[in-house]
């Protein structure tokens, strides 16, 4: 199966939501124009508001069933009848008296499409960062679960931004079946040295790795613009299952970008370095190993003795 993923970076405008819907719709109206039209559009973290909202998250945030509906009426505004679109994008999400930081994965289907519009997956960010500029804890809960999903188009999973830095995550949502992993990001630039930044650096790293690693692709979305001073360093790709780029967009600029995604290049992937079968295969050894762990790192200590 192979399929079309146009990535888009834009800069919200800060605790907007109306406006910064009205950017998505001419989102939707620019890729909607573009050949091939992608399958899948993917917007960045907190897209739908800009991220360093603090106290503000409250009255940012909706419900998923919302932000759904409103994506629904302004996709059918701009596509054609017979179309169908996934949409993956970062919100504040209000649910059950609780808010998050969260992706929304939903299909969005033209008033003649055969294909039903429904939300497929909402991804609760699970790694809150409190360091730094960083002080999510305060503002919003964490979720629960990392979870792969059925799509139209296979088996996916998403992450918000700090969720990749932590190497169990993407290995969490590969071992489930993802062979397509979203990762939503708001990373604002620090540690700059030249033209690039300490933590562009660490994701030219990272998702090269997390691809190669488990031989799914990464489709990475990037925020830019500017909060406070603070700005978002953009950087939007694609990256194949040997850790290669398929495509890349700029730094700061906003833009769109689209490439394919072959999922039959996966097998090809994983024969060549297996490490995703090996980690399969270990699965029951490490389940134990952290087992002993949550229940103190002393059960660990003479385990082999």
């Amino acid at each position: 199966m192979s399929y079309t993923v146009a990535v888009a970076q834009i800069k919200p405008k800060k605790a907007d939501y109306q406006h910064n819907l009205a950017r998505v719709a001419g989102v939707f109206e620019q890729v909607a124009h573009l050949s091939p039209r992608p399958d899948v559009l993917v917007l960045p973290e907190t897209a739908m508001s800009g991220y360093f909202l603090e106290g503000g998250v409250r009255e940012a945030s909706r419900t998923a069933q919302e932000l759904f509906t409103n994506l629904l009426a302004r996709f059918r505004a701009s596509f054609p009848v017979d179309a169908v679109l996934d949409v993956v994008v970062g919100f504040y999400e209000a649910a059950e008296g609780r808010f998050y930081n969260s992706a929304l994965y939903a299909t969005l289907s033209g008033t003649e499409c055969p294909e039903p519009s429904r939300i497929v997956h909402v991804h609760r960010k699970f790694f809150l960062p409190t360091y730094g500029v960083f002080d999510e804890k305060r503002f919003v809960d964490r979720g629960r679960t990392i979870a792969a999903y059925p799509t139209r188009l296979g088996p996916a999973a998403m992450l918000i931004c700090e969720d990749a830095w932590h190497s169990v995550s993407s290995a969490v949502a590969a071992l489930q079946g993802a062979l397509s992993l979203y990762v939503l990001s708001a990373s604002p630039g620090r540690g700059f040295e030249g033209a690039t930044t300490g933590n562009l650096q660490r994701w030219d790293r990272l998702l090269p790795g997390i691809a190669e690693e488990h031989n799914i692709f990464v489709v990475y979305a990037g925020l830019v613009g500017f909060e406070g001073g603070k700005g978002f360093t953009g950087s939007s790709r694609i990256v194949d299952p040997w850790g290669a780029e398929v495509v890349r967009g700029p730094v700061f600029d906003e833009c769109v970008v689209s490439g394919s995604v072959d999922l039959d290049l996966l097998a090809a992937a994983r024969a060549g370095t297996p490490l995703l079968m090996d980690l399969e295969s270990n699965l029951g050894d490490l389940s134990l190993m952290l087992d002993r762990l949550v229940r103190g790192p002393h059960e660990l200590l003479g385990a082999n003795l």
